[in-house]
């Protein structure tokens, strides 16, 4: 909260966190509660979410997007990643993959395990143009496209599969990342996205550093060969190890939902050829 203070932003408000219930951050209908407040009070002009939460996915079928009025930022990754969908895919809203307050914010900027201070000022303040942000990935597939940026935590991504908010993938740069996967369960999600046909009009595809992700005992199959074998065909720009979402390096903060040129050759770069926020 200092971190965010030293920023300019002013905090107004938190969770009661003495109101867990079970694995959740407190009662579902006290959570969809709040967060249904926080879009709707007009003094407050951005949610900062403390944490990525298996809760959020509970929430989606009990809020109301007639009740919001105007867009704010939404600040957030990992399970995040479900109220951001929901919301593009409800309302058309840019929300902003990267660091929380007790996730990233509290280690602070340009360290280790904290944040990006140049991509977080950007994203949240320009008004006026786009700017570039250099991926620091790798290159598994050269290339240059251009889309409208989506994307997430890969397994909630694929959680939205055949729900009434699932995320349409036609003409983007999908974003996809995670943690503490085995290569086989990153191949699994991967493939049923592929078999879902969210592959097959994508423009290019920006994956994170998926740590945590080592093959098993007695398996040599690196995590970098299962994206190389079911993503390596598609014939679009392909890049990892993002420092987005789940990553040991200064989170970048990358909107979702903006209009985006990925540039893929000995580095990867991303261009954000429109503001995401507006005065």
């Amino acid at each position: 909260m200092k971190e965010l203070a030293r920023l300019g932003f002013l905090p107004a408000g938190h969770r009661n966190a003495s109101s867990t219930d079970r694995y959740f951050a407190g009662p579902l209908d006290e959570r969809v509660e709040e967060f249904e407040t926080a879009l709707t009070r007009p003094e407050w002009q951005a949610i900062f979410c403390l944490r990525g939460g298996y809760g959020a996915t509970h929430l989606l079928d009990r809020l109301d997007p007639r009740r919001w009025p105007s867009p704010k930022i939404v600040l957030g990754c990992s399970d995040i990643t479900s109220l951001q969908v929901f919301l593009w895919q409800k309302r058309g809203w840019v929300t902003f993959y990267g660091p929380m307050v007790a996730a990233g914010f509290d280690a602070g900027a340009n360290v280790a395990a904290g944040y990006d201070a140049e991509s977080f000022c950007r994203a949240t303040t320009e008004t006026r143009s786009g700017w570039p942000l250099d991926l620091q990935g790798a290159t598994l597939v050269a290339g240059e496209a251009e889309g409208v940026l989506l994307g997430g935590c890969l397994t909630l991504v694929e959680a939205t599969l055949a729900t009434p908010w699932e995320l349409d993938t036609d003409g983007a740069i999908l974003l996809l990342e995670d943690r503490g996967m085995k290569p086989y369960q990153v191949d699994r999600a991967l493939t049923h996205l592929k078999q879902a046909r969210k592959f097959q009009r994508v423009r290019g595809i920006i994956l994170g550093e998926f740590p945590e992700c080592d093959p098993p005992s007695g398996s040599n199959v690196a995590i970098e060969d299962v994206f190389q074998r079911v993503l390596g065909d598609l014939g679009v720009p392909l890049t990892w190890r993002a420092p987005v979402g789940h990553t040991t390096r200064p989170m970048l903060t990358v909107p979702l939902g903006v209009r985006a040129r990925l540039r893929v050759a000995d580095s990867s770069h991303l261009d954000i050829l429109e503001p995401a926020v507006i005065s």
